[in-house]
């Protein structure tokens, strides 16, 4: 049986379901943060927009917050990523983190969906220069999948997917092993929490330049292992494309 679908789980009946996209329809978009009026076809406001976390000064590679503009910080100086290269627009602090949360354990759709359309604003370019080919969210397990009912990053990309013009492949990329909850691990179990826990589909994946989604990086743990998984079934470049990078400090301390 496929794992359900967050929009499913609410079982809606037809007439509430039409009824609510309606109310979207004739009702202006409500700000998630502060609870005024949205921008156009967006619900967040124009000063809250402005006032969220953006990463405006980040590592060249990871998108690490960093003083100094267009350079590599020491982690990717040290050793370099699996990955070719991380976009990531925002800094994963207050409140962007109210949103996360909402997306990730509250099944909050509408944050997850606001979520993506900051990230996708930042790549409607991005995709297209750097030759990206293929969509391939972080996966889950199977076991944290069902207990979730569904993968945030799969969402994200869900969404993301028509503005960029790319294909999603859920499949390309599988997580072999179920792995602890990396929010109470320090960067050093961090990396040994996903260690090998990622495989590649060499058919799915072979030659091709894949975009991999994930909503936050911490320490980097999680995408370097899944780059690493793709580049070993033979994918050509993986560039990883998250909603917000966490600081130093914050990845530093898991």
């Amino acid at each position: 049986m496929s794992a359900p679908n967050p929009v499913n789980e609410k079982r809606l009946k037809p007439v509430d379901g039409w009824l609510r996209r309606l109310g979207f329809r004739l009702l202006p978009p409500r700000c998630l943060l502060c609870g005024e009026a949205g921008a156009p076809g967006r619900e967040l406001c124009a000063r809250c927009t402005e006032e969220l976390p953006w990463n405006r000064r980040g590592c060249t590679r990871c998108a690490l917050p960093i003083e100094g503009a267009g350079t590599l910080c020491s982690p990717c100086q040290r050793r370099a990523p699996a990955f070719a290269r991380l976009h990531a627009p925002l800094r994963y602090a207050y409140p962007l983190d109210r949103l996360v949360t909402r997306f990730k354990f509250g099944r909050d759709l509408a944050a997850g969906a606001l979520l993506a359309d900051l990230l996708g604003d930042h790549l409607a370019d991005y995709a297209l220069a750097f030759g990206v080919q293929r969509l391939v969210p972080v996966p889950l397990h199977a076991q944290r999948l069902r207990e979730r009912g569904y993968n945030q990053s799969q969402e994200l990309a869900r969404r993301i997917a028509p503005r960029l013009g790319l294909r999603i492949d859920a499949q390309a990329l599988r997580r072999t092993r179920a792995t602890e909850v990396q929010s109470g691990l320090d960067a050093k179990a961090r990396r040994q929490n996903v260690r090998g826990a990622f495989v590649g589909d060499a058919e799915r994946v072979r030659g091709l330049h894949i975009g991999l989604i994930d909503d936050v990086v911490t320490t980097g743990a999680t995408v370097h292992e899944c780059a690493k998984a793709l580049k070993l079934a033979g994918a050509r470049e993986v560039s990883v494309f998250a909603v917000a990078r966490a600081p130093a400090r914050a990845a530093t301390a898991g």
